[in-house]
């Protein structure tokens, strides 16, 4: 998106500075003009500006892929306006119907508080906790009850409802529409009402929603805020969108080791998309960077570059060091430095144990299935040998077991 010039008011450097910080990266910032305005406002009034974004925890971890967003918020905040990081424990038991086809199984209030546990604590890895405000929607949304949700519904139609492409094309397919899903864009919006939100962010998915809460804001009297879309984050195959569903994702809890190795296996191309939307490199030394690649320079030496980046930030610079040690040694033939150590017993009878059985044992595989396919595919390996037999069994002894490039363990049986 491209920074305007030309504004029919005064602006200061440090207002453009602030314009294009927020710019670098987005999809979208709705209306531009009115987030200058409030720029200014703020600059000249010392009244840091109200920003909000709200994940639901619909799952126990956070991946990079939410941090592109987190990213922008750390940005904004370091230019000293309040960062509202908004956990929405009410929402999610409505279930958010955006991308879907069909209807979102709402996770139940135990599975809501188990998730939400771990989530401002990971995005503190991003964000500064000392200048965040964490709120949760259920504050207002309990407190509304039956009657103020029934006010809330009467300030929007049903067709400004259906024009939600997600709802369209599933009405027009006789897919199911529950009515309570209806509910979710209300409740989303009306949190930027309870928090009289100046900017609110989110991925391209969420803009629909987005635009609900500036229309509810002006419904109840208040200065609408403005939107900020954020790029959706491709994956490790740089097709699909990053999610844990789909496997191709880094949780910011995994360990160096396995984040800095997820890193270097994506592809060059996408390496300058995630270099944009999660390095804090400046947008001139990315160029700077890239053209070096372009005139001839190895990409592999950017790539481990921008793993160091990402897995120092979520672990440390030493542990970057490290993880990027381990990688050299895996790609030479040898072992991690540090591997799993694991004691199992034997059969009945003292009976070895098959080779699929071990995987699964160890925390290698999810099931003994998927252990007989990795062997059939020869992505195990034994003593750093490649097995392909199925039927191997593994007596009294100690073993290295691999599976993929990334998974070890040790295991001694008897």
């Amino acid at each position: 998106m491209n920074q305007a010039s030309t504004f029919p008011f005064s602006v200061t450097d440090r207002v453009r500075e602030a314009l294009a910080v927020t710019l670098r990266g987005c999809e979208e910032l709705i209306p531009q003009e009115d987030w200058v305005n409030k720029l200014v406002r703020s600059e000249s009034t010392g009244t840091p500006l109200r920003i909000k974004l709200g994940l639901d925890p619909t799952a126990p971890d956070i991946h990079i892929g939410h941090t592109v967003v987190l990213n922008k918020m750390r940005q904004l905040q370091d230019l000293g306006h309040t960062v509202i990081f908004l956990i929405g424990d009410f929402t999610t038991l409505i279930g958010d119907p955006s991308g879907r086809n069909s209807t979102r199984p709402p996770l139940t209030r135990e599975q809501i508080e188990v998730n939400a546990q771990t989530y401002y604590r990971q995005a503190s890895m991003v964000l500064d906790p000392s200048k965040t405000e964490i709120r949760y929607n259920s504050e207002w949304g309990d407190a509304l009850g039956s009657r103020g949700m029934i006010q809330l519904a009467a300030r929007y139609t049903v067709a400004r409802m259906m024009e939600r492409n997600d709802f369209s094309d599933r009405f027009k397919s006789g897919t199911p529409i529950s009515v309570h899903e209806f509910l979710y864009p209300l409740m989303q919006g009306y949190d930027s009402v309870a928090l009289k939100s100046d900017l609110e962010l989110g991925g391209t998915d969420q803009k629909f929603n987005l635009l609900v809460g500036r229309h509810l804001q002006a419904e109840y009297g208040q200065e609408p805020q403005c939107i900020l879309t954020m790029p959706l984050l491709e994956g490790l195959d740089g097709v699909e969108k990053m999610s844990k569903s789909k496997n191709n994702y880094i949780g910011i809890s995994e360990d160096a080791n396995t984040m800095f190795a997820k890193v270097l296996s994506i592809s060059d191309p996408l390496m300058w998309r995630w270099y944009t939307l999660l390095s804090f490199r400046s947008e001139a030394e990315i160029a700077d960077l890239k053209a070096q690649v372009e005139a001839g320079r190895n990409p592999k030496e950017a790539k481990v570059a921008l793993a160091r980046e990402i897995t120092a930030r979520f672990h440390s610079v030493a542990a970057a060091d490290a993880a990027e040690q381990d990688f050299i040694n895996r790609s030479k033939g040898g072992l991690p430095d540090a591997i799993t150590e694991i004691s199992l017993p034997l059969g009945e009878a003292d009976s070895p144990l098959g080779l699929a059985v071990l995987l699964k044992l160890a925390g290698l595989t999810s099931s003994v299935g998927e252990g007989n396919r990795l062997i059939n595919g020869g992505g195990v390996r034994l003593d750093s040998v490649a097995v392909s037999d199925k039927g191997l069994k593994l007596g009294s002894g100690s073993y290295v077991l691999q599976v993929g490039k990334r998974k070890f363990a040790r295991v001694t049986l008897g």
